[in-house]
């Protein structure tokens, strides 16, 4: 049997967009329990016990124990009539004497059966069933219980069913399979979207702090909602419930005699927990916490967070913040911020971790032409986060672009997957700060040396189809690009100026943002030779020379943009005395109207620029090569994982089990070949003359190596290659010392690195570069979350160094793709299997036409600290 010690207190999203926390039932709740049976109809007690039951203490103490070890209960708790917490649910398992079999039950209130508690109960009780070793569940169910029936169908797990005895068998493998998830996913999908409509679309807002002073963040919190023509209506709530700006106040949230859907509260800090349980009692379900002094000032802050979230959970709310600028939603015309500026209207949506980076992108969005649907500040993320306001605007008809900006990732698992999919139908645009390699100062190999932070987030913006800015300009610069502009079908760009020399600074900005430009074909090039004067450029940048007119952009423009062989085109203008910049951009604009492909303008100019150009080339480059990126992710399958075979996942838990820190190479091998990883044969001698033993019957020439687990062999010494007798094995052996490792020699190829490393925030990630000892100096290894996609393998294989190497560098035959590929895949599942591979070093991999095989390897287990995510959508 497996110990558990059993979960943390977790928080469930139900249909109606309601959330609920469960926690562990444990000794003391025997009298809640009692009375939560007590408090069930009739009905439901006899479907619940199957006959007539009194359930007293000595019946519900059979529902918890001290370790999740033969019973597992989750509870779930609520906020009743007096505010008072009360149970108004439990599941329970209790093993069977197969001990990988548990029996399973639930109970829900009469007043909330559903809406969906008794499947997030039983999927919460599957994790930490599974976690405590079962693997299948059985619940016995009279037949008039369609409800629970259904629960169990619906749920989403294998299922076998029998009626025997007048009762019906339901056995459930609690294994979570790919299409399990996915169901899961669409049900929290729409359980977070129902959750988030009354932050978007309220009918009523009251600002609890709204002073009637100027100046005060509520009062002008208050005001910007006046001013924006909210189609609700507004309360503004202070201590006296004077008016402000002309509208009634009232003293308390509870006097307001009208339903309020969304509470903005700007109280003082330690007042917010007084504010925010009059909000709930009023029956509202989404806050917005302006107020700062929480988590983001320490200890103290944070436990008034937690209590904070705590109180809005047991009323199932929502809660953005706390420490937030605020809310805005133009589908409402609701500016619940206190920004100084209004925003303007559009279809791009905004989430920002900072309210100083939402202010500044409002100050620059309106003067760029980009306007928004929404705009939410997050601040200290305590309950909503980007991964559910991406969920909303996934469906959100008034929104077309998605715009992050992320400091931190709560759960980068579901991230990706909500982000792939919002990806496929709406661009998503994403800058992340913090960016730091400080965890690779302790590295241990190299693997874990090139990871980082950074190279996690790569990982992840690419697999997921996120687009990342580097700054708050090519964030705004690829948010008009792909508002305005169609999106390129390849990266072949070619440019058109009047200023030769900017074109070529263009040129070499396209190349650095990963575009190209190519020749023109002979027929476009003999078409621009008959309108431009001899002295112009037709190849690529297209140098229409400084007498340019907008006549002449506009005739050499659609000359260019019908080549095949271009997919976007830059159009860079420079004010010169024979041509005025509005009749220029006149004309670029009517080329852009009748064209299929991108267009972009460039105008550099003292008579000013329409909103949607560009003031620079490099800008221009950058966001059109995000684009580019964009339109190759959309054409790219989305790929699965493969199925393995030879693959003994008991023997290599057996290794990991026993273990802590650098394996020694003996158990290196086991682990690695449990996973048919391919490596060279090799020997363990302990002494010189066993070494040379070993040589003669590997074959020389032949390579030692120290024994010592974890070892840099190369950089301590501990390494000697292409010993051509037993003498030079001998003496190899004697001065590296101690135990050794004995392998043939192998040489040719090229020479890769594969790995693995276990990111604290990100979790597993694949790692894939050139090899050898130069491996870090080279420094190119490309980084993958797993598990990997045969479409991820297949970009590992095409892009970067490596598949320099791969392909046959320099007059070397290629290698063997598959083979390497495989390999990959085997990394990438044992590295999902088994979180406690902290690091694992694959350096060199030899690769050739004929296969590829590791002939160094390093493995380190480390136990991953559980995370204690409240949160589990």
């Amino acid at each position: 049997m497996t110990a558990y010690a059993g979960p943390h207190p977790e928080d469930v999203i139900l249909r109606d967009g309601s959330t609920l926390r469960l926690r562990a039932a444990d000794h003391g709740d025997g009298e809640a329990l009692v009375a939560f049976f007590a408090r069930l109809s009739p009905e439901s007690r006899y479907l619940r016990f199957q006959g007539v039951v009194d359930a007293g203490l000595a019946t519900v103490q059979r529902f918890v124990g001290d370790e999740w070890g033969e019973v597992g209960s989750l509870l779930a708790e609520r906020a009743g009539a007096d505010g008072a917490s009360e149970v108004v649910a439990l599941a329970t398992f209790a093993r069977l004497r197969d001990p990988q079999r548990a029996e399973v039950a639930f109970a829900v209130a009469d007043e909330l059966q559903g809406k969906g508690i008794g499947t997030r109960l039983l999927e919460r009780l599957a994790v930490h069933a599974a976690a405590a070793g079962i693997e299948e569940f059985v619940a016995q169910v009279l037949p008039q219980n369609a409800q629970m029936l259904r629960v169990f169908h619906d749920a989403g797990f294998a299922e076998q069913r029998r009626l025997d005895g007048g009762v019906v068998e339901v056995r459930l493998q609690v294994a979570a399979t790919a299409d399990y998830r996915d169901l899961v996913d669409e049900r929290d999908h729409a359980a977070v979207v129902a959750s988030l409509e009354p932050f978007f679309r309220p009918r009523a807002v009251a600002v609890l702090g709204a002073s009637a002073r100027r100046g005060t963040v509520g009062g002008e919190l208050f005001r910007n909602i006046l001013a924006s023509d909210f189609s609700g209506a507004s309360y503004p709530v202070n201590a006296r419930g004077a008016p402000v700006g002309g509208v009634p106040g009232y003293a308390s949230i509870g006097d307001i005699p009208a339903e309020i859907d969304l509470a903005v509260i700007c109280v003082p800090g330690p007042a917010v927990l007084d504010a925010a349980a009059a909000v709930l009692r009023k029956g509202v379900r989404a806050l917005c916490v302006i107020s700062a002094g929480f988590a983001e000032v320490g200890a103290e802050g944070r436990e008034r967070q937690e209590q904070l979230l705590a109180l809005v959970r047991a009323h199932g709310a929502r809660l953005v913040g706390p420490n937030c600028l605020g809310i805005a939603s133009s589908t409402v015309r609701l500016n619940a911020t206190f920004a100084g500026r209004r925003f303007p209207s559009g279809r791009a949506a905004f989430s920002s971790q900072s309210g100083a980076l939402g202010i500044a992108l409002l100050e620059q969005a309106e003067s760029r032409g980009l306007g928004l649907s929404a705009f939410v500040s997050i601040g200290n993320k305590a309950d909503v986060s980007s991964n559910d306001l991406l969920e909303y605007w996934e469906d959100d008809p008034d929104t077309d672009l998605v715009l992050l900006y992320l400091e931190s990732f709560g759960n980068p698992a579901k991230f990706a997957r909500i982000a792939s999919r919002v990806a496929r139908s709406k661009p998503v645009l994403a800058m992340r700060s913090g960016v730091s390699r400080a965890g690779a100062k302790a590295a241990g190999s190299h693997t874990a040396a090139l990871a980082g932070s950074d190279a996690a987030v790569e990982a992840l913006f690419r697999q997921a189809g996120v687009l990342r800015a580097g700054t708050l300009e090519e964030l705004l610069d690829a948010a008009v690009l792909l508002s305005t502009q169609p999106l390129p079908q390849g990266n072949r760009v070619a440019v058109v100026t009047n200023a030769g020399g900017l074109g070529i600074l263009c040129a070499d900005a396209a190349d650095g943002a990963g575009l190209t430009l190519p020749e023109l074909s002979t027929e476009t090039r003999a078409a621009l030779a008959e309108i431009l004067p001899a002295e112009a450029s037709s190849t690529n940048p297209v140098d229409l020379l400084g007498s340019a007119t907008g006549d002449t952009f506009e005739r050499a423009l659609p000359l260019v943009l019908s080549d095949p062989g271009i997919d976007a085109v830059i159009a860079l203008f420079v004010l010169t005395v024979v041509a005025s910049t509005a009749d220029v951009v006149d004309a670029i604009e009517r080329v852009r109207r009748a064209a299929a492909k991108p267009l972009i303008p460039v105008v550099i100019s003292a008579e000013g620029s329409p909103p949607d150009a560009f003031s620079y080339p490099e800008s221009a480059a950058r966001a059109l090569g995000l684009a580019a990126q964009r339109a190759a992710w959309l054409a790219r399958p989305a790929g699965t994982v493969p199925d393995l075979d030879g693959i003994d996942e008991a023997a290599a838990r057996a290794v990991v089990g026993a273990a802590e820190g650098w394996l020694a190479p003996g158990q290196t091998r086991a682990l690695l070949g449990a996973y048919g990883v391919p490596l060279v044969a090799e020997r363990l001698a302990q002494t010189p003359d066993d070494a040379a033993a070993a040589a003669a019957a590997l074959g020389l020439p032949a390579v030692v190596k120290t024994a010592a687990s974890g070892a840099h062999k190369t950089e301590s010494g501990g390494v000697a290659l292409d010993l051509r007798s037993e003498a030079e094995v001998r003496e190899a052996a004697e001065r590296i010392g101690g135990p050794v490792v004995v392998q043939p020699f192998l040489s040719g190829g090229a020479e890769l690195l594969a790995g693995v490393v276990q990111d604290p925030v990100f979790g597993p990630l694949v790692a894939f570069g050139p090899g050898g000892t130069l491996a870090e100096l080279i420094g190119s290894a490309r980084f993958a979350l797993a598990p990997l996609t045969d479409v991820d393998v297949e970009i590992a294989l095409t892009n970067g160094k490596a598949a320099k190497l791969v392909a046959g560098w320099r007059g070397a035959p290629p290698a063997d793709r598959a083979a390497i590929a495989d390999l990959l895949h085997r990394l990438s599942r044992l590295a999902v299997d088994l979180p406690e591979v902290a690091e694992l070093d694959l350096n060199p991999v030899l690769a050739d036409p004929d296969g590829c095989t590791a002939v160094d390897a390093r493995i380190r287990i480390g136990r991953p600290e559980p995370a204690e995510r409240t949160k589990t959508w």
